[in-house]
């Protein structure tokens, strides 16, 4: 400090004291920037009273914790945009006159089944169903300027067993005569080149129906069972995967997990598969595993009702009823038929409530699902209690039941373009 003073002593007596001016400026400055500091870090403290106080610890973060959407992808992204749906989705379905006269004789064809309960639909079930349902829905408009979409309600089921048509050759021929007069009689096919149109078929027979039509093959949207990513005629990103349910009787109470004293449960023919051979080879004696070759021993859906999981193995085609049976009677899918695009693929979680098995790993099935902790099968079959409403029909459909949620499928699919009225 005394060689400060010395310094200060010797400057004139004006500079002195604008030095000193200059310096008391700058004390009062900075006394101001660090109390309006204090004050600022106190209120984010939030009281007055900690001015000057560092809080004792740091303010706890907020965290949203993800809601849990069961075996769904996102439970209420999927919700909202389904509702959506339900307010605004609209479907025109030609009538049985659309078409030209030379159709009339065919009109059946066209029509509802009169009883799609027949037991003896089987594979067909799911096609009938649709038409039955959609019908029945409050998605139906009968301005077909208003409609997202446009049904083509021929039936290949019909067709099959019409001895007129019949055979697979003939089918092609029925519908592709009759997309023709659709688009030369009306404007609608014309203004999208079919592809705001679709069909409903389910079986084998259904891939070979749109053969004969360029653009209902490559263009309208088909709504089949046989859903493969390296099926004959069929487009993944343009069709849509519509669930094989056989007419079953309802399951209001399903047999409890502690009740399932089978491991696994298989049965079916095994002449048009190479893996289905190989499991009967491999397991067909194992104590804990019910594979049979065709008909089981006891009554077909007591395998379900009894055992925890349940084998969907490709046959002749890469889809069976089998997926259905098993969520039905509440046994854990276990899916092994690669490349099938398993039906709601979009909303289902399917690894939440199913085993998916590659063709390649059949010799470690066993191991596979003995290494499935228990709670993770509780889990499961949890989730597959969830996800059974939604492999129902109904002719009125409701919830979100095998209609709608095949409607949904659809909807994704709708096209923003609109015809001009």
């Amino acid at each position: 400090m005394k060689p400060v003073c010395l310094f200060l002593n010797k400057m004139p007596k004006l500079k002195r004291r604008l030095l000193l001016t200059v310096l008391l400026l700058l004390a009062v400055s900075s006394a101001s920037w660090f109390a309006i500091f204090l004050l600022h870090s106190s209120e984010e403290q939030g009281s007055p009273s900690n001015l000057g106080r560092l809080s004792a610890s740091p303010p706890t973060p907020h965290i949203t914790l993800p809601v849990d959407s069961g075996p769904y992808h996102n439970w209420q992204l999927f919700a909202a945009d389904f509702e959506d749906m339900i307010q605004s989705f609209k479907i025109y379905v030609y009538p049985t006159n659309s078409a030209s006269s030379s159709f009339a004789s065919s009109a059946s064809i066209f029509l509802p089944h009169p009883n799609p309960f027949d037991p003896k639909l089987g594979n067909y079930f799911s096609e009938h169903m649709f038409k039955l349902s959609l019908l029945s829905s409050s998605l139906i408009t009968i301005n077909p300027e208003k409609a997202h979409l446009f049904f083509l309600p021929f039936s290949v089921n019909l067709l099959r067993n019409d001895p007129r048509v019949h055979s697979e050759p003939s089918i092609a021929d029925f519908v592709a005569r009759y997309t023709t007069s659709i688009s030369q009689d009306l404007p609608f096919w014309n203004a999208s080149l079919g592809s705001d149109h679709f069909y409903a078929c389910c079986h084998s027979v259904c891939r070979e129906a749109s053969s004969k039509h360029v653009g209902l093959r490559n263009n309208a949207i088909q709504l089949t069972c046989s859903s493969s990513y390296f099926q004959r005629f069929y487009v993944t990103h343009k069709d849509v995967a519509l669930p094989q349910v056989w007419p079953r009787p309802p399951q209001h109470a399903l047999n409890p997990p502690h009740a399932r004293d089978k491991l696994v449960y298989f049965a079916g023919r095994i002449q048009n598969s190479n893996i289905r051979q190989q499991l009967v080879d491999l397991w067909g004696n194992d104590t804990y595993m019910d594979i049979f070759p065709g008909q089981p021993s006891y009554p077909y859906e007591e395998g379900f009702r009894r055992s925890k999981y349940c084998l969907h193995v490709k046959g002749y085609e890469i889809n069976t009823a089998r997926v259905s049976d098993a969520i039905h009677y509440g046994c854990v899918p276990v899916i092994i038929s690669n490349h099938y695009e398993l039906p709601f693929a979009n909303v289902l979680d399917w690894s939440k409530f199913s085993v998916i098995v590659n063709n390649g790993d059949v010799a470690l099935l066993k191991r596979t699902l003995l290494s499935i902790t228990r709670r993770k099968y509780m889990s499961m079959y949890h989730n597959l209690c969830k996800v059974r409403r939604h492999f129902v029909w109904r002719e009125t459909p409701k919830g979100y039941d095998s209609f709608y949620m095949t409607a949904y499928q659809l909807w994704l699919k709708r096209s923003s373009l609109r015809l001009s009225s």
